[in-house]
């Protein structure tokens, strides 16, 4: 057995190239860009980030952005970054055709920036994206497209 892809660190990380959507292509195939691991952004940054992402219909690669964020934001903002994580990896998998796992991550993702209503920390629409998750929750397959179902994480 081969040994596995390693990052610079030798983690165990899969360096298959993966597709729009986030699925692993074979091998010597091109696939999409993916965001860099690791990077610490400003809030801001994260967010504009995110925002190009799930508007190009790559919600996978938005929730790696997010998720940056999300480790390394203060303590009284990781569960907001979970959240938006969250959201983003439900619109994955509404977009993939798993309407189970696109409903469950949909509403742990509202469950998680649900606290946050009426404070929306660095201009995120809590109660729009709370909304927006629940709707898409409710009906998985209205997110078949990603990018036509993206949704404005600032407003």
């Amino acid at each position: 057995m081969p040994d596995r892809d390693r990052d610079a660190e030798g983690r165990a990380r899969n360096a298959r190239p993966r597709d729009a959507l986030g699925r692993p292509l074979p091998h010597g195939v091109v696939g999409e860009e993916r965001a860099p691991e690791g990077v610490v952004r400003p809030p801001d940054v994260a967010l504009a980030e995110a925002q190009v992402l799930l508007d190009a219909g790559r919600p996978f690669h938005a929730h790696e952005v997010l998720e940056d964020a999300w480790k390394s934001a203060p303590e009284d903002e990781r569960q907001l970054w979970r959240g938006l994580a969250q959201l983003a990896v439900g619109l994955t998998h509404a977009a993939r055709g798993n309407d189970p796992g696109a409903t469950t991550l949909l509403e742990r993702g509202a469950e998680n920036i649900g606290p946050y209503v009426g404070r929306r920390p660095h201009g995120v629409d809590v109660t729009g994206l709370v909304g927006w998750a629940r709707a898409l929750a409710a009906d998985p397959s209205a997110g078949r497209d990603p990018a036509a179902s993206a949704p404005r994480l600032q407003g």
